[in-house]
């Protein structure tokens, strides 16, 4: 999907969603986020294989959706935050149910358990 289309207002709203989500790193992001405030190299550290260029962009999309707010605070060497806006947050919390699935679905698939499979 484009983010152009995600921006269309006659587009369903879990396609909108999933766009500003969509891509290999966005979530965990937003998972490591809600914690509160990381620097990209603790970001980095924490999610081995995301590159600092693939890091930069999805933080700057992230930041254009209004998910993540970024700081930078003087003296040197320049230091910049990431942390979660009240949207992203808010995101964050219309994901738990979603990501709740998704570890049963891993469950099921693990033949740990066959709860709510017909």
């Amino acid at each position: 999907m484009t983010r152009s289309r995600a921006q269309d207002p006659n587009v369903c709203g879990v396609t909108a969603a999933i766009a500003v989500i969509d891509g290999k790193w966005k979530t965990a992001l937003l998972w490591l986020l809600e914690s509160g405030p990381q620097r990209p190299g603790e970001l980095r550290r924490q999610l081995p294989g995301l590159s600092e260029k693939v890091l930069t962009q999805a933080l700057r999309e992230m930041e254009g959706d209004g998910l993540v707010h970024r700081e930078v605070h003087e003296g040197l060497p320049l230091k910049t935050e990431y942390s979660l806006t009240e949207f992203g947050r808010d995101l964050s919390v219309a994901l738990a149910p979603l990501s709740d699935w998704g570890h049963r679905r891993l469950d099921i698939l693990a033949g740990r358990t066959t709860a709510g499979v017909s």
